[in-house]
């Protein structure tokens, strides 16, 4: 019984301190998986924690429950109309580009690694898929928001592509095990478990929602009803041979984007058992190495992971997305933000749990590149994406949001700061056009509330609306994007605008530019008025069409189109049409 109370003592001070440290690490931009894993690996037996653990079973158990509850918040979160533009490319690095890193990754390893090229292969299918606990954490860190295009593609791909890892794993095992070659079969399984599994999730989708809708829970027990009844799926579907994970982010993007009652206040709470989930996956993931084992592999490790980022990832990137015409800055952050993490360690255990020659030795070498990723990529994804100008002006969020449950309906209440230069600033509130069925209940002035009156609102000023699920984003649109933009962010770090004060540095330009154009207004009056020259048959165009064609995909919005000395860069959109032109001066 001590022997027990001192380990639940250890596990909760170990839990404890990932959380204060996860903290302090979040501020100075360290990749917080980073920090769980070094913890675990702290604790454990080379560590000042000296705890021994290698039971690789459970490990597997706990990680593939905790990996489920992640790829399932994931799915809560991302929006239907990401689909629009990021399906197809993300479904394709998903598969051709996986099988396209573990071959490349594959043949290096096994010169690098002195090991037949079967294993190889092995090796190159663990680390060949991109982690969805890495990508969903470190792209929603410091509030980064990419662009629609590049921020879908990436969560949507690293939410679906682990059933091809997972395929060409198991594969490679199976041979390597039993003999013989890839045939018929191999095939078969993996369109068996890639259509059981989005079949399954489609059902546990709906199932999720409709019991969500009748039963009509509060909002801690509607946030366990749904992930008790996610992680059912996922174990059902694999039971039936199905992809658990494909399953499971299906259920999630369908129930997140259903009017349920209370789901603002259940995505709050699953936050935090994703995050728990996290914390619990990479600390029992760090336990299990030792860095004495990590340094004697170090070397052609260090190598290997060089491969798979600089030659392997690019390469399946640029040949995934040949028929997609994603621009060049865009593939090639996608290609940087191949992050490996909990995926390939999960799957460097099933070697072991096999008894196969060189399992160790490709367990040690996955964790090795596992832990160069995080370092590598996952410091620079944010500086990289201002670099390339892939980070969009973030919506403006909500003060304060709560879900209010009636007998028969359900609506959000959101409290929106009102920003200078909003739709709504001084605008006359008879004119103005909400949302279908939402009310503005309230107005925050001079220190009390006040009901609607004829005034306009002023900025600075708070608003009340009381609106069905669904409307919050349309409401934050009227109430102001952020005006300074992502290069006006140093406006509001008092060091650097000290600095550029004591330089005589000018401000930086906003990211939307200084004037807002309709995307019906015509190029050639454009043109005309900004001292631009322009084709005859392009002057018709509108700026919405122009830019549409320039881009030769669906635009989204932060896309940016050259037109002599100016950028047009797409503010708004409403479905496919642009609503909102910035105009940027440029200055080179």
């Amino acid at each position: 019984m001590d022997a027990l109370n001192h380990f639940l003592l250890a596990g909760s001070v170990l839990l404890l301190v990932s959380i204060l440290a996860g903290s302090v690490a979040s501020r100075i931009g360290t990749p917080l998986l980073l920090v769980f894993l070094g913890l675990g690996m702290l604790a454990g037996e080379d560590g000042p924690g000296g705890f021994q653990f290698s039971n690789y079973s459970l490990t597997y158990i706990v990680g593939s429950l905790a990996l489920a509850i992640i790829i399932f918040d994931g799915g809560l979160r991302t929006r239907m109309e990401s689909f629009r533009t990021s399906l197809k490319p993300a479904l394709s690095l998903a598969t051709l580009g996986v099988v396209l890193t573990a071959v490349i990754t594959g043949i290096f390893a096994a010169v690098i690694l002195h090991i037949p090229l079967s294993y190889g292969l092995l090796l190159g299918a663990i680390v060949g898929s991109t982690d969805a606990a890495a990508v969903f954490s470190l792209l929603h860190a410091r509030g980064l928001t990419l662009n629609q295009r590049v921020g879908a593609t990436l969560e949507i791909e690293s939410g679906s592509n682990d059933p091809m890892a997972v395929f060409l794993t198991v594969t490679m095992l199976t041979l390597l095990s039993e003999g013989g070659s890839p045939g018929f079969s191999m095939l078969l399984a993996f369109v068996q478990q890639m259509s059981i599994g989005c079949l399954g999730g489609w059902l546990g989708g709906h199932g999720l929602r409709e019991l969500s809708v009748r039963l009509r829970l509060a909002g801690g027990q509607q946030a366990l009803l749904c992930t008790a009844g996610a992680l059912s799926l996922f174990s059902l579907i694999t039971v039936l041979g199905g992809s658990g994970f494909l399953a499971i982010y299906v259920a999630g993007v369908l129930l997140g984007n259903s009017r349920v009652a209370g789901l603002q206040d259940m995505l709050k709470i699953h936050d935090g058992y994703a995050w728990l989930s996290q914390i619990v996956m990479f600390l029992l993931l760090g336990l299990l190495v030792s860095p004495r084992n990590l340094l004697a592999v170090a070397p052609q490790a260090l190598a290997v992971a060089l491969i798979l980022m600089f030659v392997a990832r690019p390469f399946a990137v640029w040949v995934g997305l040949l028929p997609f015409r994603i621009p060049r800055r865009e593939q090639l952050f996608i290609s940087w933000v191949g992050l490996r993490g909990a995926v390939p360690i999960i799957l460097a255990i099933f070697p072991l749990m096999a008894n196969l020659e060189n399992a160790r030795t490709l367990f040690h070498v996955t964790f090795f590149v596992v832990l160069v990723s995080l370092v590598a990529q996952g410091w620079t994804i944010a500086p990289l994406a201002r670099r390339l100008r892939l980070e969009v002006p973030p919506d403006m969020e909500p003060l304060a949001q709560a879900s209010i449950d009636c007998s028969n309906a359900s609506f959000e209440m959101a409290i929106f700061a009102v920003e200078s230069g909003s739709k709504l600033d001084n605008a006359p509130l008879k004119e103005m056009r909400f949302p279908e069925e939402t009310l503005l209940a309230a107005i925050y002035s001079q220190g009390r509330w006040e009901r609607p009156a004829a005034a306009p609102v002023r900025p600075g000023e708070l608003v009340c609306f009381v609106a069905p699920p669904g409307q919050i984003e349309a409401l934050a649109g009227l109430c102001g994007r952020s005006a300074s933009g992502i290069a006006g962010r140093a406006e509001k770090e008092g060091k650097k605008e000290r600095l550029r004060e004591k330089e005589n540095v000018p401000a930086p330009t906003p990211f939307f530019g200084d004037f807002t154009l309709s995307g019906e207004s015509l190029l050639g009056d454009v043109a005309a008025l900004y001292g631009a020259s322009v084709h005859d048959e392009d002057a018709g165009l509108s700026l919405c069409r122009y830019i549409t064609r320039e881009t030769q995909e669906l635009p989204v919005v932060g896309d940016r189109v050259r037109f002599e000395h100016l950028d047009l860069v797409v503010k708004a959109m409403q479905g496919n049409i642009i609503t909102e032109v910035g105009l940027v001066f440029r200055k080179d």
